[in-house]
């Protein structure tokens, strides 16, 4: 259809048998409309098809009826990854109910960050939600001082944002080596993953509170959450340890890449070392053998950042701004 032939306003009005005034609160979601009126300008919108036009409601109305979610990785790891593939899946879940649109952007380096935040901070978003934040990051800080409501995914390291959505990495990471431990293992190593980031830096203090109690010893390398990661720290881990039984990987990527190392090595699984992941993503059940891991519900993470995200959107008050999910283990056949 041209433009010159799109259903307008005044049409909408004519065929609902209001005036403009009525169509524009309709659309623009006012409560200010009896329910009559209301009825009858949805149908004469679906009888002609009518379309409202998204820059002039934007002008009235200072909402875009979109939000950004800012991934701090490359696409290579937000695209190959499980975590980012669930959390994703549970935000677009999340804003499909509610109309909002969704567009994804990727900023690492310094100037990414400095053309994303003017981005971001010139009315083309009406919110922001932030993935995988390393460091002190000041981009939620900037938001949040220009008045961009911001909902972070993960607590981060440094900061002390108003509002977040963490998984509970700390007491995950308890009960996977408690798990090891269990089994007679005592030589129980920790793939950690990047020191920056809160999840690195809860997974491995999980690790710490099992077996520094027990009397273990301490044997950690780290990883950046991938698979290559994994397998170049079990190596690490192999030469410095040969004698280890066990192995904790602060992500399911980095198991497999572990599993891939103790393979390589001529060491069985779980029989001369047993491993544990973190995640429970699907392709834990089908690695040879199967991983044991930590359940972490990222699709739920996904819809509840969403949900408060668009509740500060709205203006509402949040009672509760910081949200905590729970891990467990999910017992297979590598541990």
């Amino acid at each position: 259809m041209s433009a010159m032939n799109r259903p307008t306003l005044e049409a909408v009005a004519a065929l609902a048998g209001v005036g403009r005034g009525t169509v524009s609160r309709v659309i623009n979601g006012s409560p200010n409309v009896s329910q009559k009126a209301r009825q009858a300008v949805q149908q004469a919108i679906e009888e002609l098809g009518y379309v409202p036009n998204r820059a002039a409601r934007a002008l009235v109305t200072r909402r875009t009826d979109t939000v950004a979610l800012v991934v701090s990785e490359s696409e290579l790891r937000v695209f190959d990854e499980p975590y980012f593939a669930g959390t994703i899946r549970g935000i677009g879940s999340a804003l499909s109910e509610t109309g909002l649109q969704l567009i994804l952007a990727m900023a690492q380096s310094r100037e990414e960050h400095e053309r994303l935040e003017h981005y971001l901070t010139s009315q083309h978003v009406d919110g922001v939600l932030l993935l995988s934040l390393h460091g002190a990051d000041p981009l939620p800080g900037r938001l949040e001082a220009m008045g961009v409501p911001t909902v972070l995914g993960g607590r981060p390291v440094g900061l002390d944002p108003y509002s977040y959505v963490d998984m509970d990495n700390r007491a995950g990471a308890r009960q996977a080596v408690k798990h090891l431990v269990g089994l007679g293992r005592t030589g129980i190593a920790a793939i950690a993953g990047p020191q920056d980031m809160a999840a690195g830096v809860d997974r491995l203090a999980g690790y710490r509170d099992v077996v520094l109690p027990a009397g273990l010893p301490e044997i950690v390398a780290y990883g950046d959450f991938s698979e290559d990661s994994g397998l170049a720290a079990t190596r690490e881990l192999l030469e410095a340890h040969p004698g280890l039984d066990a192995v904790f990987a602060a992500s399911d990527p980095m198991a497999m890449g572990a599993m891939r190392a103790l393979r390589a090595a001529g060491l069985a699984i779980p029989g001369d070392v047993a491993v544990v992941g973190f995640d429970d993503s699907k392709a834990a059940a089908h690695t040879e053998p199967p991983l044991t891991t930590v359940h972490q519900p990222t699709e739920l993470m996904g819809r509840q950042m969403a949900q408060l995200l668009v509740a500060r959107i709205n203006g509402e008050e949040l009672r509760q701004p910081v949200v905590i999910l729970d891990t467990h283990l999910v017992r297979r056949e590598s541990a």
